[in-house]
C-alpha cells in the first residue's frame, strides 16, 4: 500500500517547519509533525471541552488536527492546531483565551515544556 502524502500546500509547510524544528531542537516538533504525516481521517479532532477538563488557566496546548466546537470552555488557555472550526475559535476567544496555528506557536519561541499535546 503506498504511503500517503498530503496535498494541502498549509499542510506541508507546517509538517516541514516542525521537522527542521526538531532537528534543531525538542523532540515535541516531531511528535506534532509525525501526528500531522497522517491520512486526514486518521488525524485527531478533539472538542472544546475535552481542552477544558486537561487544562489550566494560562496553558498552552497544541492539537496536532482540528479543534471542534463541543462543549464549554470556562478559562483563558493558548490553543494551537492545524485547523479550527468557526465556534470552537469564538469559544476559545469568548473564554479570552487565544486559537493560533501549529506555525504561529513555533514562531513564538514558546518553551517546549510549557505546552500539552492533546489529540
Amino acid at each position: 500500500m503506498p504511503k500517503h502524502e498530503p496535498t494541502n500546500p498549509l499542510l506541508l509547510k507546517t509538517i516541514r517547519a516542525l521537522r527542521k524544528a526538531s532537528k534543531e531542537g525538542p523532540r515535541i516538533w516531531r511528535a506534532l509533525a509525525e501526528e500531522l504525516d497522517k491520512s486526514k481521517r486518521r488525524r485527531n479532532a478533539v472538542n472544546v471541552s475535552k481542552i477544558n477538563r486537561y487544562t489550566e488557566p494560562g496553558d498552552i496546548v497544541a492539537v496536532p488536527g482540528k479543534v471542534l466546537g463541543a462543549g464549554f470552555l470556562d478559562h483563558p488557555v493558548t490553543v494551537a492546531a492545524f485547523n479550527f472550526s468557526k465556534t470552537a475559535r469564538e469559544k476559545i476567544e469568548m473564554a479570552q483565551g487565544r486559537a493560533i496555528t501549529l506555525l504561529e506557536l513555533l514562531e513564538e519561541g514558546v518553551e517546549p515544556s510549557r505546552i500539552k499535546i492533546i489529540k
